[in-house]
């Protein structure tokens, strides 16, 4: 994959394309210390990944993006400041990366950019306010105190009420972020995710196991193991749904 790497500082983009040996799929076309350099890059060398500061003098990363023509390469922010966070992902970004960068992390963000490949127009979203409803294959940012995410819904399995914060289930991580369940079922794709109960929302790609439970209800395992009551009356919704 063709890449740009944007930063005004060269100790930081020496230390980026140092790290970036490990990835033998990226490929550094260039660098730039400013957006203006930058732009000129990008037009005439047409990279599909940047790697972008988001500081920096004269445009910085965000100006930067508003000015370039035609089709925009996928970004990844780099920065050494996590106030930025949710503005990034307002631009679509893949990722956002914080300053000193870890290889550990680095490495999820370029799985990223690898599983982007292969969704076409998967724009990315959030679990605020807007009303398109979101699939498996909607990627959206997730934040929980300094730690930020985005995270394709496929991987989410499973989602909990906790007061009035919602609890998510992916990989090893269980954020919280600041929304009812009922208004996240709103914004959620039924065919993927299912309101098994008062608390919970599973994906039903995550079922392994189905077993009869009390009162005509279900018991359901997720991949991963957790282990979900489908209440007796949502139970025979979900049998009409998978059609047991």
């Amino acid at each position: 994959m063709k890449t740009l790497i944007i930063d005004d500082e060269r100790l930081a983009r020496n230390e980026l394309r140092r790290l970036l040996e490990n990835f033998p799929k990226i490929q550094i076309i260039g660098e730039a210390a400013n957006a203006d350099e930058a732009l000129a890059m990008i037009d005439e060398l047409e990279p599909e990944l940047l790697f972008l500061d988001i500081q920096m003098p004269g445009k910085n990363g965000f100006e930067l993006l508003q000015s370039i023509e035609g089709k925009t390469p996928e970004v990844i922010f780099t920065t050494a400041f996590d106030e930025y966070a949710i503005k990034a992902f307002e631009f679509n970004a893949l990722d956002y990366l914080l300053k000193p960068i870890e290889l550990a992390r680095l490495s999820e963000a370029i799985h990223r950019v690898e599983e982007e490949q292969h969704v076409p127009e998967n724009a990315g979203s959030s679990l605020g306010t807007s009303s398109k409803v979101l699939g498996e294959n909607d990627q959206v940012f997730v934040k929980d105190g300094e730690k930020c995410w985005f995270v394709k819904l496929g991987k989410v399995r499973l989602f909990e009420s906790m007061g009035n914060y919602v609890r998510l289930y992916f990989d090893d991580q269980k954020p919280l972020v600041l929304k009812s369940l009922n208004a996240l079922e709103d914004r959620l794709n039924p065919s993927t995710f299912f309101r098994a109960n008062r608390k919970h929302i599973i994906n039903l790609q995550w079922i392994d196991k189905i077993e009869p439970w009390f009162s005509g209800g279900l018991l359901v395992t997720l991949r991963g193991g957790d282990k979900i009551e489908i209440s007796r009356r949502q139970a025979i919704r979900f049998k009409d749904l998978l059609s047991l």
